[in-house]
């Protein structure tokens, strides 16, 4: 099954799939949706359509990723593993031998080819285009979340810029508070790519375009963490086993999704900064007030009978954890192919996804699981991570059950625990001073004779055979279970 083409394609497959419930009642975007939205999320319920917000004529879509089976409807797959061996085919490419291989070489790096977005000479975001004073973000039905929030926040968005010197186009997702009409703050984090391109900038300003409403793989991919010269519409084009259609816009030099619902044109400057926040985070708190730069909007596009796409963080689980979770899965490859003895690895909800990394190893020598922490602590958005903890090859890191029990088994702490200090994420409130701090290394894997002193116990296991005569036996024992 092809990934939705667009938002209204993905829509109506949610409502096919029984994963829709369109609201027609009234609600209002401030502070009611959030409260039915975090409802629905922790128990597990659908996507939500309500169709007559309080204050907008466009209906509002929100919790679409908010289970595994949607995730999974969204990429078309079976499971969100699927999408990891297709990456994976792609980057364990070796020099083909044969001409079989050849073959198959070349169609690989013709998918990947054939994934680079392609420029149309115009697009259903473009139905309607205002400008000037006819722009309003208040005929959108964006939403005030939290009651200490100090505004509404557009929180689902692709934010597209451009290196200024190289022109490599960057999409990234970063909450956007409402100042007017015609404005916004720019929530870009110290070390995000979006304001590293507005620090390239040698006048100090940089076009920007916003789109809103996307199909559910591109919306994804402006999550994705890639490497800032990796364009993430040809990850989604890769994805979605098409290109991602785009049209330029009208006021500024860039190019947005065609198929994007609302799209918002303006420029950011460094020198045009105000007070952004407090926002009720995915970390369960309240981030604090920042200086950022300020969104100035020069143009507003958008198809006709728009629908408006949010999402609400705050208090694990949310909405959130899903896409998490599908960039765990999907760049399991790329981290195997900086630490290939890297059997699997977990990001817990929990955690808020930087807290905490479990990884399981095939440990080969003494200090092998230190080696891992430390390069698990160089590499991109992984640098970020406070805590991380190291099993052997055959714990299931997804059972957090068996991980604590080996963490409470397996660990002496004045031997096992790394107690060192780096770089953390600009939402983590914990650390005595912003940015930096303390992390935690925990080695719960078996010691070898060169680690320990003492032999290392025999884990209990029941034969294979005695399993097996259980198995056949089961019904003879009148056990229900």
């Amino acid at each position: 099954m092809a990934p939705p083409r667009d938002l209204r394609d993905w829509i109506a497959l949610l409502a096919r799939e029984g994963e829709l419930v369109r609201v027609a009642a009234e609600v209002d975007p401030e502070l009611e949706i959030t409260e039915i939205v975090d409802r629905v999320v922790k128990s597990g319920g659908p996507a939500l359509l309500f169709e007559r917000p309080k204050g907008s004529e466009h209906a509002l879509l929100i919790n679409q990723f908010g289970t595994e089976r949607r995730m999974c409807l969204a990429f078309g797959v079976e499971r969100l593993d699927d999408i990891a061996a297709k990456l994976g085919d792609v980057m364990e490419m070796q020099p083909p031998e044969g001409l079989r291989e050849k073959v198959k070489g070349l169609l690989k790096l013709k998918s990947i080819a054939d994934s680079r977005p392609k420029t149309v000479s115009k697009g259903p975001c473009q139905e309607i285009v205002l400008e000037g004073d006819d722009v309003d973000l208040g005929l959108l039905p964006i939403q005030r979340c939290w009651p200490g929030d100090p505004a509404p926040f557009i929180t689902l968005p692709a934010v597209i810029t451009a290196d200024p010197k190289t022109g490599t186009r960057n999409v990234g997702m970063y909450r956007m508070q409402v100042i007017d009409r015609r404005s916004t703050y720019m929530h870009w984090q110290l070390h995000k790519d979006g304001r590293a391109d507005l620090l390239a900038a040698e006048d100090g300003r940089i076009p920007v375009a916003v789109a809103i409403g996307l199909d559910p793989v591109t919306a994804y991919s402006a999550s994705a963490p890639l490497p800032k010269h990796l364009d993430e519409l040809m990850l989604a084009g890769f994805l979605r086993g098409e290109p991602v259609e785009l049209v330029r816009c009208k006021t500024v030099p860039l190019e947005v999704p065609a198929n994007a619902e609302i799209v918002l044109e303006g420029w950011v400057a460094k020198d045009d900064v105000g007070v952004e926040g407090p926002f009720g985070d995915h970390t369960g708190y309240y981030s604090h007030a920042e200086p950022f730069p300020v969104f100035r909007l020069s143009a507003m596009t958008m198809r006709r009978g728009a629908i408006y796409a949010s999402i609400v963080v705050g208090k694990p689980p949310a909405e959130d954890a899903w896409l998490g979770k599908a960039t765990e899965r999907i760049f399991l490859p790329a981290v195997r192919m900086t630490l290939p003895e890297l059997v699997d690895y977990d990001l817990p909800v929990a955690g808020a996804f930087h807290n905490c990394v479990l990884v399981s190893i095939r440990k080969a020598y003494p200090g092998h699981a230190q080696k891992v922490m430390h390069a698990l602590w160089g590499l991109g958005m992984l640098s970020l991570s406070k805590s991380i903890v190291v099993l052997d090859e055959h714990v299931d890191v997804h059972d957090y059950e068996d991980v604590f029990f080996r963490v409470t088994a397996n660990v002496d702490p004045k031997r096992d625990v790394i107690i060192t200090e780096g770089p953390l994420d600009h939402l983590d409130h914990a650390p005595g001073r912003q940015f930096y701090g303390g992390k935690l290394g925990i080695d719960a894997t078996h010691k070898l004779p060169e680690e320990d002193a003492r032999p290392w116990p025999e884990e209990i296991v029941m034969s294979d055979e005695v399993k097996a005569l259980v198995d056949r036996r089961w019904g003879e024992y009148g056990i229900r279970s």
